[in-house]
């Protein structure tokens, strides 16, 4: 799909460099700037002091709402001019609701992005990595440190494995696909009974049939993890973009990740779209 609304995530404390990475790419294909700022409340005092600690505790949180509100107008008017259009909201939610808060956010945006100074805060980090993924049905752009993202990639390449996750994942970028070079469909080793007849062509034609220009690369472990084969087969071709499906489940609020996604979202080493 196209996309015509980008979400960031900051927090009250953030710098200003994810903004100015998610402002470029609006800049870079015409879109929308949405970001919201999430403060994560203190935790309400309990227990045998709470009564002697609660008059510090509403002082707290008035504070980091008085420090919620500046930093949501500071932005309003850092971002003024940086995009071709841009809004800003804040929220203020206990720490068990922050990843439902921003996955009901991004329900109104067509990609999140997360960068380098979020992905180094790690409660918002996987808060923010969560509510996107499970609670708003979008995908999600992770840019580590050091990187150049773009929407407009020149080459790319999608870990296929066959699975729902990796087909949404390409559905979700599909429309940005036929503007790149080179796409390379990349699958390690692949199991005929799982892929077909013939592994990958059935990916690579559905692709062709959109005008993506696509290679299927079958590649032998050869006793590597997939995550280091796939490291290792972005930089021989120059990648500028995976494209991956995040593979888990929500059970009772625990969020339990695939070991390739995990280590992904640990260690990205490039820019990264995943969809769940």
């Amino acid at each position: 799909m196209a996309f015509r609304t980008i979400l960031t995530v900051t927090g009250p404390n953030t710098g200003d460099g994810d903004l100015n990475l998610a402002a470029d790419l609006c800049n870079e294909i015409g879109a929308h700037l949405a970001v919201l700022v999430v403060a994560i409340a203190a935790p309400p005092p309990v227990g045998e002091y709470a009564a002697v600690v609660s008059g510090a505790w509403l002082e707290k949180r008035q504070a980091d709402e008085n420090l919620l509100k500046k930093r949501t107008a500071d932005l309003s008017a850092f971002l003024a001019g940086r995009a071709p259009s841009a809004d800003v909201c804040s929220d203020h939610p206990e720490a068990g609701w922050v990843d439902e808060t921003i996955g009901r956010r991004a329900r109104y945006a067509d990609i999140t992005v997360i960068g380098p100074e979020l992905l180094a805060n790690e409660t918002l980090k996987s808060k923010a990595i969560e509510g996107v993924l499970f609670s708003s049905g979008k995908p999600l752009l992770l840019i580590p440190e050091g990187s150049r993202p773009t929407l407009k990639p020149k080459r790319v390449l999608i870990a296929w494995d066959a699975g729902l996750e990796a087909s949404r994942a390409v559905r979700e970028s599909v429309d940005m696909l036929p503007g790149s070079d080179e796409v390379h469909l990349v699958m390690v080793d692949p199991v005929e009974d799982d892929h077909g007849a013939e592994p990958g062509a059935d990916a690579a034609a559905y692709l062709a049939r959109h005008g993506v220009n696509v290679t299927v690369d079958r590649l032998p472990s050869l006793d590597r993890s997939v995550v280091e084969v796939l490291r290792r087969h972005a930089l021989d071709i120059a990648a500028d973009l995976m494209v991956m499906g995040a593979y888990g489940h929500s059970r009772l609020r625990e969020r339990i990740f695939g070991g390739v996604t995990i280590s992904m979202l640990d260690d990205p080493s490039m820019p990264i779209l995943m969809a769940h």
